[in-house]
């Protein structure tokens, strides 16, 4: 019965209309934020922030929410139609998506993406609403060196499943925390690494940070590129698969829900992890994975569903642990604390119409996105012939606007500028912000959890090993440095072993 409570308290709360228009508005801005490629869901969360000082924390948390898992279904449009994918986890989208649309299928494409992400979607809340409150009672059990080592473990993944250099991320990694600890110690109330500047008393703010690596930085990247911008067709028929579509994509759908929904939980792992996964265990499953890369429906279905089941999963360490699986929820974690609410174990018990609103506000989103999406393509259709010489000025236009109106500090305009040439060249050089900015919302709570662990302790680094749970949280983050640097280490003795053969 307290599921069936739970769940009328959070639809009374999602079913009010002002919170229906601003699940409307949310997903609406995600899909067009998918579509478009440039900005991103953290750029656009990020310009956003602003708005939800007005509305109360459950009204804000629900457009936010909508952002993100709308940004997974309308990413799959430009990746499919323009052969350019509207957001990262769309990438994988557009190898089989594309081909489909040059030989005439774009609206089994665009179709079985729409149906895939809506399945993959509602399991993926099915899963969260089970699996979040039994975690967060797991959870009270936690105390500082606990938390301390969960969110080592939580960075240790993050690089251990980096798509690049595990050395790489982990050096991110330490400058985000060196980013996350500028400004007043909490402690002795003295300010650490801000050059004299009062700006930076408070920190480096997520949304300067947020935006100049990800939304900058990615429009500097398409400025140096000579995109080929053309839409496929301009009028998308037979958006309904077939039953031949829906037999090769079902399983797809089914297991890309199941993997998505593992990976969006761990920190790193993410709706870009789920759907590259996807997409390898299709092609080795299938009979005929010569046909991967031209055309398979496989190929869209699995990783959208994939995608799709990972965000709806992200939010379950995010409301239950208080830990940020990705930038993303980053930018939710801040927007939490800016209306005086910390997520973690208590949450669900301290408001549980803020817990059970947003869940029950995503069956809705999902429904909201699936009757949008069908309908509207001839709309991004058209909207993607915009010269992206008048969008990519617009999105930086934006920015620096959204930049600017969150504390009305220069700096922040600075700083988001910094950022983004940093974002820039770290992509030029194959270095991942993800690691970055993942480590610069954790190493708050990651400092603050270790001083609090010492000062219990009575300064004995013993508390983290004397402890079941923080030892078996570091214990699994060295097994998983051990495995990555092994066969590093290997190859290089078999290369001096080699190099030493040959000048014998």
């Amino acid at each position: 019965m307290d599921l069936a409570d739970n769940l009328i308290t959070g639809f009374s709360v999602a079913f009010q209309p002002h919170n229906l228009f601003f699940c409307f508005v949310g997903v609406l801005i995600g899909t067009l934020i998918g579509v478009l490629p440039g900005i991103g869901p953290v750029g656009a969360m990020s310009i956003l922030l602003p708005i939800t000082f007005g509305i109360s924390p459950v009204t804000a948390i629900i457009m936010l929410s909508g952002i993100y898992y709308g940004a997974q279904y309308g990413g799959s449009t430009t990746s499919i139609l323009v052969g350019i994918p509207g957001e990262a986890a769309s990438v994988v989208t557009m190898l089989d998506g594309h081909q489909m649309a040059l030989k005439g299928r774009a609206g089994p494409a665009l179709g079985i993406a729409a149906f895939g992400s809506f399945i993959a979607g509602t399991l993926g809340i099915i899963g969260l609403m089970l699996l979040a409150p039994p975690l967060a009672s797991i959870a009270l059990k936690f105390g500082p060196p606990e938390y301390f080592a969960l969110m080592i473990m939580g960075l240790v993944i993050l690089t251990y499943l980096a798509q690049k250099s595990m050395a790489k991320s982990l050096m991110m990694a330490g400058v985000g925390v060196l980013a996350g600890v500028v400004g007043l110690d909490t402690m002795t109330g003295l300010p650490r690494f801000t050059f004299g500047s009062a700006d930076l008393l408070d920190g480096i703010g997520i949304a300067p940070l947020a935006m100049g690596l990800f939304g900058v930085s990615e429009i500097l990247l398409n400025v140096e590129k000579t995109i080929k911008q053309g839409v496929v067709v301009s009028q998308v028929k037979n958006l309904l698969p077939s039953r031949q579509d829906w037999k090769e994509s079902f399983a797809p759908i089914m297991r890309g829900s199941f993997s998505g929904f593992l990976l969006g939980i761990l920190p790193g792992g993410g709706a870009v992890l789920a759907s590259f996964i996807s997409y390898g265990t299709e092609k080795r499953l299938s009979k005929t994975p010569e046909q991967f890369g031209h055309g398979a429906i496989a190929g869209v279905a699995g990783p959208e569903a994939a995608n799709n089941a990972a965000a709806q999963a992200a939010f379950i360490p995010l409301l239950t642990l208080g830990i940020p699986a990705n930038a993303v929820m980053g930018i939710l974690l801040g927007a939490l604390m800016i209306h005086g609410i910390t997520p973690g174990p208590l949450m669900i018990q301290k408001n549980p119409e803020l817990f059970w609103g947003t869940v029950t506000s995503m069956y809705l989103g999902n429904a909201m996105l699936l009757v949008l999406n069908l309908p509207l393509i001839g709309l991004w259709v058209r909207l993607l012939r915009v010269r992206y010489a008048v969008l990519f000025p617009l999105i930086l236009f934006i920015a620096l606007i959204g930049a600017y109106v969150i504390n009305g500090s220069e700096m922040d305009l600075y700083l988001m500028l910094f950022f983004g040439v940093i974002g820039y060249l770290m992509r030029k050089f194959d270095y991942e912000p993800a690691p970055l900015i993942l480590a610069y919302v954790l190493s708050p709570i990651l400092e603050d959890s270790l001083r609090q662990s010492l000062i219990i302790s009575s300064g004995s680094m013993g508390i983290f090993v004397s402890r079941p749970i923080a030892a078996a949280f570091l214990f699994i983050s060295a097994v998983l440095l051990i495995s990555a640097v092994l066969p590093a280490i290997r190859k290089k003795r078999n290369a001096l072993v080699a190099s030493a053969e040959d000048n014998n």
